[in-house]
């Protein structure tokens, strides 16, 4: 087992309907996931499907602290700009799961 933070990403406070804003708002936040990915921080991420809570994806942060799940996650324009609201919380899980996105772009390249 190892210590990881998990983020539920949620709909954040921001109502804006100004398109232009939020598409480039998400587009800063595609590119940061794949920042976090290169520095090896960021080892699952994904959106979830419509729901009544307002859930929008997840993260997991291979970090050992909330504060530094903190410290990453403001660098993303959709939580800077309140579009996005995040929850952390301390969790635990395979200590193999830093290699889960490495070991699916190897199955991926295969192709079915």
């Amino acid at each position: 087992m190892k210590g990881y933070v998990f983020v539920m990403l949620k709909t954040g406070t921001n109502t804006t309907t100004d398109e232009e804003f939020i598409d480039s708002c998400f587009s800063g936040h595609l590119q940061n996931i794949k920042r976090l990915v290169k520095e090896d921080k960021l080892i699952v991420a994904g959106p979830l499907g419509k729901n009544e809570n307002k859930y929008r994806g997840i993260f997991i942060l291979d970090v050992s602290t909330i504060e530094e799940a903190e410290e990453l996650i403001q660098t993303d324009p959709a939580i800077n700009s309140k579009l996005l609201a995040a929850d952390l919380y301390k969790w635990y899980g395979s200590a193999a799961l830093p290699v889960y996105i490495e070991t699916s772009d190897k199955i991926w390249k295969v192709g079915f």
